[in-house]
């Protein structure tokens, strides 16, 4: 056997080997209970096998909600998507990170859920609304995941995920939720298609998240119009017209989601399985808390919110337009951003 054939013979096995590691943690999901812990295969799924892509699939899902006037409208009132985009991002990714780390029914779980309700019931939501949004929490990252990274999805996983969220919707209090994929992905579709329309104020919620996303690595290499060229080619014909963004080249698609593809394959030939979990407030995205938070003070407030933390424990009722129950705050621990 010549020495070029010996040497194509073992990179043809390390390669072998390689892709064989990669489907290891696909077993040990396979083994988890899609019904009764959903978390776990969720957490496996967004913190070891597909962290980046499933990062991306989210932060895509919330972005398609700015389509929804209602919901873009709001957001652009508030001032906080425009304003204070950086610290609204990471507000979001730590409050969602929470029950995915410590589970939807531990206390910090709870406290991360809890946080985002008292957020929500200072406005007057839809149900269709908050709907919505969940179906693109469910919805996104299958796509995402099946165009994209290195495998796809099994239905076992696709299960795992959609009962993940089912139990976050019911802890919002959300009604209507659907119980299967299926289900999720037509009220999605259907939503997008009744609602969608153009509005100057989402747009300018949608364009302060695409500028914020030009400051993470690698975009941040690139000028901010290629960035944005990019994003457009990786949106579909129906979130541009909601936003009146101008449609991308058939070459511009080609090269963008070629690139992902490319990026996926390389992943499962050449790259070893990540064998600690990434969670979202390890990311170097996170920027706003340098010296550690607490969940329970994460997001937007009425005025007189959140209070000293002296006051915490002591205070009998809370101040005027305070949200936060003062008698929850004293018992939840605190989350320090390297814990």
């Amino acid at each position: 056997m010549s020495t070029a054939s010996t040497l194509a013979t073992r990179a043809k096995h390390a390669v072998q080997n390689r892709v064989a590691q990669r489907y290891h943690l696909r077993g040990d999901i396979d083994r988890m209970d899609a019904d009764n812990d959903p978390t776990a295969i969720a957490r496996a799924l967004g913190t070891q096998e597909f962290p980046w892509g499933i990062t991306q699939a989210l932060s895509f899902a919330l972005f398609r909600t700015y389509a929804v006037p209602s919901i873009g409208d709001l957001l652009y009132k508030t001032s906080q998507f425009t304003e204070s985009t950086q610290k609204r991002y990471d507000d979001t990714v730590l409050l969602l990170d929470a029950p995915i780390e410590h589970g939807v029914d531990s206390p910090l779980g709870r406290a991360g859920i809890r946080r985002i309700n008292q957020m929500h019931g200072m406005y007057d939501i839809s149900n269709g609304d908050f709907l919505y949004v969940l179906a693109t929490f469910v919805v996104c990252p299958v796509e995402w995941v099946n165009a994209y990274e290195w495998r796809k999805l099994t239905n076992h996983e696709i299960r795992g995920l959609t009962n993940y969220y089912r139990r976050i919707g019911q802890l919002m209090g959300i009604k209507d939720i659907p119980e299967t994929y299926a289900g999720f992905k037509q009220f999605y579709e259907d939503y997008e298609t009744a609602n969608f329309a153009f509005s100057p104020d989402a747009l300018a919620v949608a364009d302060s998240t695409l500028d914020l996303m030009g400051t993470f690595m690698p975009y941040k290499l690139l000028p901010r119009a290629v960035v944005r060229r990019m994003s457009f080619a990786l949106m579909d014909d129906r979130l541009l017209t909601a936003f009146k963004y101008p449609k991308p080249t058939l070459v511009e698609r080609i090269l963008v989601r070629g690139g992902l593809k490319a990026r996926g394959l390389a992943i499962r030939l050449f790259f070893p399985p990540r064998t600690e979990p990434l969670f979202g407030r390890q990311t170097k995205q996170i920027r706003s808390y340098p010296n550690g938070y607490r969940l329970e003070e994460l997001g937007t407030f009425s005025p007189g919110c959140p209070v000293p933390k002296a006051e915490k424990s002591s205070a009998a009722t809370p101040p005027t337009g305070c949200p936060v129950p003062h008698d929850l705050l004293a018992e939840e621990a605190p989350q320090a951003a390297g814990s």
